[in-house]
C-alpha cells in the first residue's frame, strides 16, 4: 500500500489533478491488477449475505416504498435495465439501485468495517450490480467493480473519520461506488474522478439519521448514495464536470466539513499492480443489530446458559458493561439518549441500543432479527425492568483496541459486571463476536448459505434459493448478459402489488 498526504490548499496553490484524492482514487479503480481467488470467495459471500437480508425485509415499509418508486421509472432506452429483489419487473438501473440498496440495509444486518469511520461496505454491491445487470456485464467484471468498490470504501474509512463532525458515514460510499462502477465499465481516469468528486459532493449529509428517534431514512441513506454514484457516472460519462479539488479545495469537503482548514489526512491506497484485498478485512453479521452489538450479544447467550438466574430481572441489581468510546457514547447510556431506553422505541431506534440489545439477549439466551425487536418484546415489564439497570462506562484499553491498526488486538467487545442482589458479582469479556474472522466461530460459505436459507424461509420457494445459490457460486463463469440470475423471486402471495403507498411519481 502507499499512503497519501491529503491536506487542504488554497486556490491559488493550484493543486495538479494527478495529485488529487481523487484522482489517486481514479488511478486505483483503472489498475487492471488480477483479483486474487480468496478476494473472488469474499465477493461471492457477500452477495450471498446481501440477498439474505434483502429477502427477509421484502415487506416492510421502506423496502416497500423504494421499490414502488423504482417501478414508476421506466428503463431508459440505452441498456435493458436492472432487476429488483422480489419481482420480476425491471427498472432504470439507478432506481433499481436504490431499491435493492433500502432492502440490503434495511435490517442492519449485513457486512461492516469499523476504523476512524464506520461504514457497510456491502452497499457497494446493489449499485454495481445494478449498472451490470443494465450494461451486460459479465460475473468477472462484476467482481472486479465490487473489488474496487470495498477497497476504497475501507481505505477511506481507515484515514478519514466523518461521524467526529457529525457527517453521516455514506459520504465514503458515494466515491467507493463510482470508483467500482467505473473499473466495472473500464472508463478512463478522468471520467471516473469526475464521477468520484460528484458522487462525494452530492452524498454529504449530517448523521442526525443516526441519532435520538432514528428514522426509516437510515435504511434509505446508503441506497441514495448508490443511486447518486450510478447518477454521477452517467454525468461523467457525458462529459459533465465535478467540483475540483473535492476534498482538498479551500472550500471542499476537508476545509469546511472535516478537520478544517489545516488538517492533514494518511490515506492508504494500493500501490500500481497491487492486488485489492480490502473487503478480507470486512467482516459481516451473524445477528441483526448494530455491529458493536454483536459480541454483546454472543456474550449475553454465553451467560443466558452459564447462568439462567440472570434472566430473572427481581434477582440482578445492576448491570455494567465496560466497552470502547464508541460504544459507550453511540450507543450505549453515554449518549444521554432517552429513547435507547424508550419501550416504545422504533426498530431502527432498539438496534442502537445496547442495554436493550444486551437484556433481551441476556434473557432469551438468542436473537431473531424480527421477534427480538417486537413491541410485545420491547414492552414486557421484565425486560423494561432489567433493561434500565444496565449502563454503560468507557474503558481507555478497550476503546484502544477498537483504534488499533493490528488486526490481531482490533477489537469490538469488552468487559461486563453484573451484580446480584444477594451480594454475587459475575463478570465475564469478549473481545470479538464469534462470527469475526477471529471470533468463536468465524464466517465461511457454509454459514453465508445457512444464513441465507433461514432468512429466506417462507419467502422464497426452496427451489429458487437452490437456484440463486447455484448461480452466484459460479460467478466467474457467467457470461456477459447473464447476471439477472443473481436476482431473486418471492415466492407467490409474498408480495402484494396493492400494498404499495402512492407518491408523485
Amino acid at each position: 500500500m502507499l499512503t497519501h498526504n491529503v491536506r487542504v490548499y488554497r486556490s491559488e496553490e493550484n493543486l495538479p489533478r494527478e495529485d488529487q484524492l481523487a484522482y489517486k482514487i481514479a488511478r486505483v479503480a483503472t489498475d487492471s491488477v488480477a483479483v486474487e481467488p480468496e478476494v473472488t470467495e469474499m465477493v461471492i459471500n457477500r452477495i450471498i449475505d446481501n440477498a439474505s437480508v434483502a429477502v427477509a425485509s421484502l415487506n416492510r415499509g421502506p423496502i416497500v416504498a423504494a421499490r414502488a418508486q423504482a417501478l414508476d421509472h421506466p428503463i431508459s432506452a440505452h441498456g435493458s435495465g436492472a432487476s429488483i429483489f422480489g419481482i420480476s419487473t425491471r427498472s432504470s438501473p439507478e432506481w433499481a439501485a436504490w431499491a435493492n440498496g433500502v432492502a440490503v440495509r434495511e435490517l442492519d444486518y449485513h457486512d461492516t468495517f469499523l476504523a476512524a469511520e464506520y461504514s457497510h461496505p456491502g452497499d457497494n454491491i446493489p449499485a454495481v450490480l445494478a449498472v451490470a445487470q443494465h450494461t451486460g456485464r459479465s460475473g468477472t467484471e462484476l467482481i472486479r467493480g465490487i473489488a474496487t468498490g470495498y477497497e476504497i470504501q475501507v481505505d477511506l474509512v481507515k484515514a478519514m473519520s466523518l461521524h467526529k463532525h457529525k457527517i453521516d458515514h455514506v459520504a465514503h460510499l458515494g466515491p467507493s461506488a463510482a470508483a467500482g462502477i467505473g473499473t466495472m465499465l473500464n472508463l478512463d481516469a478522468e471520467t471516473i474522478f469526475q464521477a468520484v468528486g460528484q458522487a462525494l459532493h452530492t452524498t454529504t449529509a449530517t448523521r442526525q439519521s443516526r441519532k435520538g428517534e432514528i428514522s426509516t431514512w437510515k435504511a434509505h441513506a446508503p441506497a441514495f448514495a448508490g443511486k447518486m454514484a450510478v447518477e454521477a457516472v452517467d454525468r461523467a460519462m457525458r462529459g459533465q464536470t465535478s467540483p475540483v479539488p473535492i476534498y482538498e479545495g479551500e472550500d471542499g469537503v476537508i476545509a469546511w466539513m472535516l478537520d478544517g482548514p489545516d488538517a492533514s489526512y494518511e490515506v492508504p491506497l494500493p500501490a500500481p499492480g497491487e492486488p485489492k484485498r480490502a473487503i478480507l478485512d470486512t467482516y459481516t453479521k451473524e445477528h441483526s443489530a448494530e455491529y458493536q452489538a454483536q459480541a454483546w450479544i454472543d456474550l449475553a447467550r454465553r451467560l443466558h446458559h452459564a447462568h439462567p438466574e440472570l434472566a430473572d430481572s427481581s434477582r440482578v441489581k445492576s448491570v455494567v458493561i465496560y466497552s470502547s468510546h464508541h460504544t459507550h457514547y453511540v450507543i450505549g447510556s453515554g449518549a444521554n439518549d432517552p429513547q435507547k431506553y424508550e419501550p416504545t422505541a422504533s426498530r431502527e431506534t432498539l438496534d442502537h441500543s445496547i442495554p436493550y440489545i444486551f437484556t433481551v439477549a441476556l434473557q432469551d439466551g438468542a436473537w431473531h432479527h424480527v421477534d427480538s425487536y417486537a413491541p410485545e418484546r420491547a414492552q414486557r415489564p421484565d425486560t423494561v425492568d432489567l433493561w434500565h439497570k444496565v449502563t454503560t462506562r468507557e474503558d481507555p484499553e478497550w476503546t484502544r483496541r477498537y483504534h488499533s491498526t493490528d488486526i490481531a488486538e482490533k477489537a469490538f467487545g469488552g468487559s461486563v459486571e453484573i451484580t446480584m442482589h444477594d451480594g454475587q458479582l459475575i463478570s465475564d469479556e469478549i473481545a470479538v463476536a464469534d462470527a469475526h474472522p477471529l471470533g468463536a466461530r468465524p464466517f465461511a460459505r457454509e454459514q453465508y448459505i445457512a444464513k441465507f436459507r433461514t432468512l429466506a424461509e417462507g419467502v422464497v420457494s426452496a427451489g429458487e434459493a437452490d437456484r440463486f445459490l447455484s448461480a452466484v457460486q459460479r460467478l466467474e463463469t457467467l457470461p456477459a448478459g447473464e447476471l439477472d440470475q443473481l436476482n431473486i423471486r418471492a415466492a407467490a402471495g409474498v408480495i402484494d402489488p396493492a400494498a404499495a403507498p402512492k407518491g408523485l411519481f
